[in-house]
C-alpha cells in the first residue's frame, strides 16, 4: 500500500435511512486510524460527519475539524478533535480542507456533500490539482451522480482535454487501499515528469 497521510471525508450532517451508511462511516474511521491517516473533515459532531470523526478518535487516530463560525452551533462542533480550525466563511473552510488533504472521499450526504465533491472534480478537471477523488458508493448511493456524469459525457459536455477523473468503490474496505494506490501513482508520475524535464535540460 502506498503512503497516504491525510484524507478529507465529505459526508452528511445526518445519518440517512440505511444503517449501512453509519457502519461505513465507523469502519472508515477505524481503518484510517489503523493506517495512521489523519481525517480532515467539516468539524461537526452529528450525522455521518460526527460518526467518522468519533470513530477515528476512538481508535487512536488524529482528526482535524474545519468549520465556519456560523455553523459551529448548527452542526454542533466536535471539541474533542486533535485540531480544530474555525474559519470565517465556507470558502475559507473548503480551501483549508483542500490544502490539508492528500485525497478526498464522499460518503453519502446531501447537497453540501454533493457540492464539495463536485468542486474537487472540477478543480481537477481544470488542472488545479491531481489529488484522487473517490465516491464511496455505499448501497449504490452515488449511482445517480455517476449516471449523470456519463450522460454529460455522452452529450459532449465533458470531453478531452477536460475529462472528469474520479474513483468509485462499493465497499468500505476498498477505500483506503484504493486511495493509497492512487496517491502512490500520482507521486510516481510527478517524479517521472521531473526526471524527464531534468533529462531534457541535459540534452
Amino acid at each position: 500500500m502506498g503512503q497516504i497521510r491525510s484524507i478529507c471525508v465529505y459526508c452528511g450532517s445526518r445519518t440517512g435511512e440505511n444503517p449501512l451508511y453509519v457502519h461505513t462511516a465507523n469502519e472508515l474511521g477505524r481503518q484510517m486510524a489503523a493506517n495512521d491517516i489523519r481525517l480532515i473533515y467539516g468539524g461537526g459532531s452529528i450525522g455521518l460527519m460526527g460518526t467518522v470523526a468519533k470513530s477515528v478518535l476512538a481508535n487512536g487516530g488524529q482528526v482535524t475539524g474545519i468549520i465556519p463560525e456560523f455553523l459551529s452551533t448548527r452542526e454542533i462542533m466536535l471539541d474533542d478533535v486533535s485540531e480544530l480550525i474555525v474559519t470565517t466563511d465556507m470558502h475559507e473552510r473548503k480551501r483549508t480542507m483542500f490544502e490539508r488533504a492528500e485525497a478526498f472521499v464522499a460518503l453519502p450526504g446531501g447537497v453540501g456533500t454533493l457540492e464539495e465533491v463536485v468542486e474537487m472534480m472540477t478543480w481537477a478537471q481544470l488542472g488545479q490539482h491531481k489529488k484522487p477523488v473517490l465516491l464511496a458508493n455505499v448501497a449504490g448511493f452515488w449511482n445517480p451522480l455517476i449516471d449523470l456524469l456519463a450522460h454529460m459525457r455522452s452529450e459532449s459536455f465533458i470531453g478531452e482535454p477536460y475529462m472528469v477523473s474520479y474513483l468509485v468503490v462499493d465497499h468500505v474496505e476498498d477505500i483506503v487501499p484504493r486511495l493509497a494506490e492512487a496517491v502512490k501513482d500520482t507521486a510516481q508520475a510527478a517524479l517521472d515528469i521531473a526526471a524527464d524535464a531534468e533529462a531534457i535540460k541535459r540534452l
